[in-house]
């Protein structure tokens, strides 16, 4: 992917989108997602994962991404208020459920992936521990992420229960989808959370590299698995991500 910096980003109009360049992030895969279903072509910017990015705080008062932007709107970076914009910029195809009842879903079962204590949040944990073992996080920038999951000592199993908790919640949705005769994750037709879940799977379950060619150090990380972790990735969880990424995006991923 071409990326351009932060501060030229900043002062171009039309759609802009911050990721984190050379990495596979499942929040930034899953921004892009949104745009890339939509039709709506965006200018990628360059955030450094673990770096300063001072040009991106000046911007947007914080350091991570992603982060959209749309002409002079203020830029948002919650992937909910992401999936809003893509919403408003291109009505159809629509990612959220117009019936109330599954719109509650699709955002409940999102969060649960997505948001704080979720399962990108679990499974980081779960690879900071691969890393650091029964140590705390080291002082200065390489302390910085570990440090903002909370990452403390003994962190490790209660974060793996989440992920095969939430993994096995996908799971029973999914089944019950199949059931009503729908190989959605909601309702009855693609959806934002079969895209999210898409994304958040390469944490658990990379591409062969020639489909997602990230770093080798990286993919010993995101395609390490614990016994219990492997059995509670169901094949029916792997076989909806390619489905997605047949029918609805493109492979190679391109970051």
């Amino acid at each position: 992917m071409e990326y351009v910096e932060v501060e030229q980003a900043r002062g171009m109009p039309g759609l802009r989108l911050v990721l984190t360049r050379d990495v596979p992030g499942p929040w930034g895969e899953a921004a892009k997602a949104f745009f890339q279903v939509k039709g709506l072509p965006f200018v990628a910017a360059a955030q450094i994962g673990g770096g300063a990015n001072e040009a991106l705080r000046a911007w947007t008062g914080q350091t991570s991404a992603p982060v959209a932007a749309w002409n002079d709107e203020p830029p948002v970076w919650a992937l909910d208020d992401i999936l809003f914009l893509a919403e408003r910029l291109a009505p159809e195809p629509a990612l959220i459920p117009g019936d109330p009842a599954e719109r509650a879903l699709l955002f409940g079962l999102a969060h649960e992936i997505t948001g704080r204590d979720g399962l990108g949040w679990a499974r980081r944990l779960c690879l900071f521990e691969l890393n650091l073992g029964d140590r705390p996080a080291p002082d200065g920038p390489a302390g910085d992420l570990p440090r903002r999951y909370g990452w403390v000592p003994g962190a490790g199993p209660a974060a793996r229960r989440r992920v095969i908790e939430v993994l096995g919640l996908l799971r029973d949705q999914l089944e019950r989808q199949r059931e009503r005769g729908s190989p959605w994750m909601v309702g009855e037709r693609l959806s934002a959370l079969d895209l999210i879940w898409a994304a958040f799977a390469t944490m658990l379950a990379p591409f062969p590299h020639e489909l997602c060619p990230m770093s080798e150090p990286m993919r010993a990380l995101y395609d390490h698995r614990t016994p219990d972790v492997e059995a509670a990735l169901d094949p029916l969880l792997l076989e909806h991500r390619e489905r997605v990424y047949r029918e609805h995006l493109t492979l190679p991923l391109d970051f």
